[in-house]
């Protein structure tokens, strides 16, 4: 399915929840909506999905015209963070609901189906079991294999693994990324958290406050954030950001503290928390500072420091221990910055590192 906006736009009373925006997205693949909340990302799938209607603007299957269609009418798989499942239905009967409505394949066919989406979503052990007999996590399980059983053209899904704990989450976004690259559907995946676009891959949307503010393939968007608000946007922890001025062939960051990159008049510079080291490699600037924080997430150390140009945060591969208002040195190289102008558009991003 190709499905396309074009000046769509959305007001309830005096309130824009969206505004005007186009765009296309691309057939069989994964977009992810990406932004804080209420950034708009269930507004525009309501209308994607014929929930609402546009105040403005056109919704385009195929090229066809179906804005004023009511959802009944599209072929269009919906699964939300609010688990909807059938109560009095055992969970193999919710599963199986769209494949038997669409009569196409035989009691055994249904039955394989069925079992392999309940493997993959780990609920084979609740087949026989009432949605009211399992918690929230194994409901909202339910809900997305029976969305994925449907595999119908156009499939929505807005924030459906928030409720699960971060395990179940981590290894739902991996079985996830494996059925959606069959590419059997076009897919919509609405979600607040930067390291899940990143995980999906495919394309993704950036949205902030009704307004979509960048379109492409992820890793792209990633790398290349078209503007200050894509790039705190699309950063966890958030992109340093440090003003700085431009001297021409080079940006002061403080007095007597420059990069070696050309520039002219007030920039922003942003550093990703990744590009900051504590160990010294050739042709990096060195900022001093010292330690206010240092957390432990995963197998990576988060330092929160207070430094000569201002308040940074370093993200370190592997377990360190830091002690609070320790002096610390940071290490930064000019080949790893973005820079923003004064409008805040991007004028220099990172070549891409291993072709990443």
């Amino acid at each position: 399915m190709e499905l396309s906006l074009q000046g769509v736009s959305h007001k309830v009373g005096a309130q824009q929840h969206l505004y005007p925006m186009d765009l296309r997205l691309v057939p069989n693949a994964v977009t992810v909506l990406l932004g804080a909340t209420q950034a708009g990302k269930t507004t525009l799938m309501r209308l994607m999905a014929g929930l609402d209607r546009p105040s403005h603007g056109q919704v385009l299957v195929d090229g066809t015209d179906v804005t004023g269609w009511p959802v009944r009418q599209r072929d269009v798989a919906m699964v939300y963070q609010q688990f909807i499942n059938y109560p009095s239905m055992t969970v193999r009967d919710n599963i199986a609901s769209p494949l038997k409505l669409r009569g196409r394949l035989d009691r055994d066919a249904i039955r394989a189906r069925v079992d392999e989406l309940a493997r993959k979503l780990h609920i084979e052990m609740h087949l026989d079991k009432l949605p009211a007999q399992l918690s929230g996590g194994q409901q909202q399980r339910v809900a997305l294999a029976r969305a994925l059983a449907k595999q119908a053209p156009l499939m929505l899904l807005d924030e459906p693994l928030v409720n699960l704990d971060y395990k179940l989450r981590e290894e739902l976004r991996e079985e996830l990324g494996q059925l959606f690259a069959a590419g059997e559907s076009t897919v919509v995946y609405a979600t607040t958290e930067p390291a899940e676009a990143l995980q999906l891959g495919g394309y993704t949307a950036v949205m902030d406050a009704g307004e979509l503010l960048q379109y492409g393939p992820t890793a792209e968007v990633f790398h290349r954030p078209a503007s200050l608000r894509v790039a705190r946007a699309f950063s966890d922890p958030p992109m340093n950001l440090v003003i700085a001025q431009g001297l021409g062939d080079r940006l002061q960051l403080r007095p007597g503290i420059e990069l070696g990159l050309p520039g002219q008049g007030g920039v922003t510079v942003g550093v990703r928390a990744n590009a900051l080291r504590v160990t010294a490699q050739p042709g990096d600037l060195a900022i001093r500072g010292e330690v206010e924080l240092a957390e432990i997430s995963g197998s990576d150390t988060f330092v929160h420091a207070r430094t000569e140009i201002g308040e940074l945060v370093a993200q370190l591969t592997g377990v360190h221990d830091f002690e609070l208002g320790a002096p610390l040195t940071l290490y930064l190289n000019a080949a790893h910055v973005h820079v923003f102008d004064a409008a805040g558009l991007l004028t220099r991003a990172p070549e891409r590192r291993g072709g990443r």
